[in-house]
Parts: C-alpha cells; structure tokens; sequence
C-alpha cells in the first residue's frame, strides 16, 4: 500500500463531498440525509457481495469506493450538523482496534481464532455495558445472518455443544418435529417448527463456520440459472413451462446439473 497516495486520494474524496454539498455544489447531494442515503447504501453493499460472489475484481474495487462514497456522505452531514467529524469516527475505530486486539497491542496471550473471537465479544460486551451477551445483533438483519450471529455470540459465551454432533442431532430432532406437526395439521406449530429447521440449518453451518447467508444467496443464484435453461432449451424446442411435463424439465435440470459440476 502505498500510504502516501492513499492519503492524498482520501483528503480528494473529503473535499469533493464538500463541495457536492456545498452552495454550489449538486441538488441532489445538497438534499440528502442521513436517512435518505440508507436505501443506497444498502444497495452499494448488496453490489459488493455480488461482485465478491462473481469474483469480478475490477467491479468489487468500483464497489468498495461506492461505499467509502457513503461513508464520507454520512460523515460530512454529521459534520454540517454538528454531531461529530469523519476524524472522529476513524479515531474512535482506531481506539476501539487497539483494545479490542490486546494480543496484538499489549502482552495479552490468546491462542487460536475461537479465543480471539470470544475475548472480542467479552471485550465489546464490557464497553457497551449491555445487559445480554445476545444484544447488538441488529433486527435490521437478514434473518439467517442474525440467526447465525445470535448462535455465535451465545457460543462465545460458552452455550453451544463440544462437536458437531451435537447440532446434527439437533437439526434431526428439528425435522421430526416439523414433521409430526404437519400429520397433526397444527398451522402455528407447523410455521414454529419451520423456524427451528431453519435455525438448526444455520447452527450446522455455523460449526462447518460457513455463512448460512452467503450458502442460500448462492444456492438462490445456482437455482435461478439452471431454471432458465430450462426455459431456453424449451424454448428453443417451440414449447413452453405451461405446455411441457414436470418430467421433461426435470430431465434437462439434471443434465444441467451435471454439466455445470463437470465445468
């Protein structure tokens, strides 16, 4: 990294965003708040999984610099307002880096990622002053991200089992439930029992330390492309979905498949 070009880059974005904020600077920047910018910036963060998922590099470094765009933004309307600087934010980020790593900083002994980890949250726990080690997961959050940041945060906390095992059985017990409350035709506990699938679904990829998020955004994206190829080869045949048997578009599905593992 070349620091000293990094900071020159920097100091331009800050004043670029002052001035699309300034008197003569761009209606459309002059009128946003922080509010109105959330929408977008949850979109750039969207675009940068994408880019990450693809592994399209040139596109995940456009996307990064939306981000820090957004950054600076929020940062330079707090300002204006008075609630604090981009200083500020990137002081306290480097305070907080410091100790919260004492294993890094200081003569603190940690060994291993797992103990890095679960020091962090007893660390942050301890600053926050929060009554639950399971508060600061945000509800904001996509259910399966925040199902599986409530499970690591109570198995930092030492609430999880010594092996997998443990959740394998979990999630067959799940099943069986799921499964009973369907023959006994109970809509409510057939909706919870999904639930506890799911959550047992996402505990199991948590001990493989897989995002379960990441898995089905992916698994979502393998479905969504072999489904069109079931609808080009159809169409390419002079037929359509309405007009074609489950069993003709399975059979191109599973030739898809195997196609796509041989690549």
């Amino acid at each position: 990294m070349n620091k000293q070009i990094a900071s020159k880059n920097f100091i331009t974005l800050l004043e670029l965003v002052e001035k699309l904020r300034g008197p003569d600077g761009c209606p459309w920047d002059q009128e946003q708040t922080h509010e109105s910018l959330l929408p977008y910036f949850l979109e750039e963060t969207y675009e940068v999984l994408e880019s990450v998922d693809e592994k399209n590099w040139v596109t995940f470094q456009e996307e990064l610099g939306d981000v820090l765009l957004h950054i600076a933004l929020q940062c330079q309307i707090a300002d204006e307002d008075g609630k604090f600087s981009i200083e500020d934010s990137i002081e306290t980020l480097n305070k907080k880096l410091i100790h919260r790593h004492p294993h890094v900083f200081s003569d603190k002994k940690i060994n291993g990622v797992n103990e890095v980890k679960k020091n962090w949250e007893e660390i942050k726990h301890s600053e926050k002053k929060r009554e639950s080690r399971l508060d600061g997961v945000p509800l904001a959050l996509p259910a399966l991200t925040r199902a599986q940041r409530l499970q690591q945060k109570a198995s930092y906390a030492g609430f999880d089992w010594d092996n997998i095992d443990g959740a394998w059985a979990k999630m067959d017990e799940e099943i069986e439930e799921l499964k009973n409350a369907i023959s006994n035709k109970d809509a409510n506990n057939i909706q919870e029992e999904i639930g506890d699938v799911l959550f047992s679904v996402v505990n199991l990829s948590r001990f493989l330390k897989y995002p379960a998020e990441d898995m089905l955004r992916k698994t979502n994206m393998k479905f969504s492309d072999r489904f069109k190829k079931i609808e080009k080869e159809l169409e390419a045949k002079g037929k359509t979905l309405e007009g074609s048997t489950l069993a003709e578009m399975e059979e191109i599905w599973e030739r898809v498949k195997v196609e796509s593992r041989v690549k």
